[in-house]
């Protein structure tokens, strides 16, 4: 039996090579993300816990202001902190971007590969059936021819 071949199968095999770089590329990414997503809770829960802290223990007797003041300076800090991840965020959510739109490029170079190689499948599949019907046609034309003959000959 005749075995299809495409002959772009290298290209196919290649654009889905790239497909799936452009699929880590975007994991990496989304990894650095994640990062400082959770660095970014990490500050809000350490403040948080500061000025539960600071409610619970700090403010009852006698208020000590060097404290106070240590207290400002350190929620200052965490603010300038929160707001430096803030924008590595802002800078990796256009890097995000990036990477998808890359990925989405990929996966419709491959796709038109993926329907150009089904479209040649489907026309080979449907010639080898043509194909396959002649001479299935002509089998029966031979065998019919045959079976005249012979009755001819009988009754002749």
């Amino acid at each position: 039996m005749a075995k299809f071949v495409f002959k772009l199968d290298g290209v196919l095999r290649q654009r889905s090579n790239v497909e799936q770089q452009r699929k880590r590329e975007l994991a990496v990414i989304q990894a650095r993300m994640t990062a400082l997503e959770a660095e970014l809770r990490s500050v809000d829960a350490t403040v948080r816990a500061a000025e539960e802290d600071l409610r619970t223990n700090r403010l009852i007797g006698v208020i000590d202001l060097a404290f106070l003041g240590a207290h400002r300076r350190f929620s200052l800090a965490m603010q300038r902190k929160a707001m430096g991840i803030a924008e590595k965020m802002a800078g990796v959510k256009l890097e995000v971007d990036k990477a998808k739109q890359k990925l989405a490029e990929a996966s419709k170079r491959k796709k038109i590969l993926e329907k150009l190689r089904e479209r040649n499948y489907q026309r080979w599949r449907e010639d080898l059936d043509r194909r396959e019907q002649a001479e299935m046609d002509e089998i029966a034309m031979r065998l019919s021819y045959a079976n005249l003959s012979d009755l001819g000959t009988e009754v002749g």
